[in-house]
């Protein structure tokens, strides 16, 4: 659980709350489900509309990595390329066969298995270097929905305001309706602003985030298999991976 991003989202949205209390504002007014309705629903309608459907689903898919992102083992998988260096220059390619088999992580195991079957190093390369690329192009264009829903939403803000204020003026004859109704018609500015900046924006760039920490990790699966193919020292492979480990 990534208790720095869940205790960042609950202070922006104290420190907003606690600001408009202090000015002395009541927050059941921030409270209205039809600006919910508009500003979230409309957003939603409108990423739904320009994003093809495998790439909306997999932006869904992503959204819980925020708060419980995946651990990737590189010191771990560093060692184990190390190991499996060490096993190849003594035995050959073949003595890593059952460790190819085996292996859970998919580009690792499909990396093993060229490995193992002999192609060259530069083939070799070129696969994983395609894979890693299309991979990651496939997951930033699932975080990028994350970033359309920031654009729309403080412009679905203002037309949810208009449409309040135009309700609004319907009571132009009663003041107090009317100043009511005005106050409410903002509140769905603030949650088209809100929403972007405190949310949806946050959460792309978080996800991007963590894709390039994903895409780091298996340059470093890259580079140790590539290493491995073209028979270096075992302790000049474990200081190339050195430079991936987080400082």
């Amino acid at each position: 659980m990534d208790k720095l991003a869940i205790g960042g989202f609950l202070l922006a949205v104290l420190a907003v709350a606690g600001g408009f209390v202090i000015e002395g504002g009541n927050l059941t007014t921030l409270l209205h489900f039809p600006a919910f309705l508009i500003v979230f629903g409309g957003t939603i309608g409108a990423v739904m509309l320009q994003t093809p459907v495998n790439q909306f689903v997999l932006g869904i898919k992503m959204l819980p990595w925020v708060v419980k992102p995946n651990l990737l083992p590189l010191e771990h998988t560093a060692e184990r390329i190390v190991h499996w260096g060490t096993a190849a220059r003594g035995s050959g390619f073949l003595a890593l066969e059952n460790d190819a088999l085996s292996e859970q992580d998919t580009f690792l195991h499909r990396g093993l298995n060229l490995l193992v079957d002999g192609v060259e190093p530069k083939t070799l390369q070129d696969t994983l270097d395609a894979e890693l690329t299309l991979e990651r192009e496939r997951y930033l264009r699932g975080a990028r929905i994350f970033d359309a829903m920031g654009g729309y939403s403080p412009t679905i803000g203002i037309v949810g305001a208009v449409l309040g204020l135009i309700q609004a003026m319907t009571n132009i004859s009663e003041p107090q309706l009317l100043g009511l109704g005005i106050a409410t018609a903002f509140v769905a500015t603030i949650y088209g602003v809100g929403f972007a900046n405190l949310l949806f924006i946050p959460i792309g760039n978080k996800l991007k985030s963590l894709v390039h920490q994903r895409t780091l990790y298996h340059e470093l699966i890259i580079e140790g298999l590539v290493s491995i193919a073209h028979g270096e020292n075992p302790r000049n492979i474990e200081r190339k991976l050195a430079a991936y480990h987080p400082g």
